[in-house]
């Protein structure tokens, strides 16, 4: 947790991110860190938030790839409407434009303590197994141990969001995971159908980071296979199967961890 001494002190805090379940992690873990945040799924009703006055941030932390208004686009209406600053958020390295376009990149994960350096201008030191995913690399997916190796939640991640809040609420953040999943798996089989490779990275993009801010690792790993530019289409249908086994047993952790 950070420790800033005073919390009004703390910025308020815009959070734009397409995903509902890296904007549901991050929201919480943020408010429980002291900080006021404001979300928004996208870069128009971001700004719509703005020009009501509904929010008047001193920090705005954008994801930098989402599929409505993003990017170096985003930067400058957010610019011309607020004198906050940005920070760049991904699971993956964004564009050299968008990274000189902001005032920093945060790589999912973050932790808090790593958002107060940003803020402070000080470098954030790399993100420990805390509130964040602990073991998908931004590198190709291929090097890394595979999926069947990983816990399906990390035990460290899970502890910690137990200490930050309730129990109702750790299973619904996991709940919302195991649907997500199954929405997700939906999409993939269309676009594998018809041999979407862009919207099969997209959808991969989006499960390695919503799955690994719980710290979901299994599924967030074939998320990060998925989004990989080197897979063919003939094994993204294994991959398909794993996310399925995957999701199964993050169900079935899900009913182990958190009975009625």
């Amino acid at each position: 947790m950070l420790d800033f001494g005073d919390q009004r002190d703390l910025p308020i805090i815009l959070l734009i991110d397409d995903d509902p379940i890296s904007r549901e992690v991050m929201a919480t873990v943020l408010t429980m860190s002291g900080y006021t945040i404001y979300t928004a799924e996208g870069g128009a009703p971001a700004l719509k938030l703005i020009a009501d006055g509904a929010c008047v941030p001193s920090v705005i932390l954008m994801d930098a790839q989402m599929p409505d208004l993003s990017g170096t686009d985003l930067i400058e209406q957010l610019r011309s409407s607020s004198h906050a600053r940005i920070f760049t958020i991904s699971g993956s390295n964004p564009p050299d434009d968008v990274i000189a376009a902001a005032d920093g990149f945060l790589l999912k994960p973050f932790t808090p303590e790593n958002l107060g350096k940003l803020i402070e201008k000080k470098r954030p030191a790399p993100s420990p197994p805390e509130i964040s995913i602990s073991a998908v690399p931004t590198g190709s997916p291929s090097s890394a141990k595979p999926y069947s190796a990983l816990p399906v939640v990390n035990p460290e991640i899970l502890a910690q969001l137990r200490e930050m809040m309730s129990e109702p609420a750790v299973r619904q953040i996991y709940a919302a995971i195991v649907s997500d999943l199954a929405r997700r798996i939906s999409l993939l089989e269309a676009a594998i159908a018809k041999k979407d490779f862009a919207e099969i990275s997209r959808i991969g993009h989006a499960i390695k980071g919503g799955c690994g801010m719980a710290g979901a690792q299994q599924a967030a790993r074939i998320g990060a296979e998925l989004e990989s530019p080197v897979n063919h289409l003939d094994n993204i249908p294994a991959l398909l199967e794993n996310l399925r086994t995957a999701a199964a047993s993050l169900k079935r952790m899900l009913e182990v961890e958190f009975q009625a």
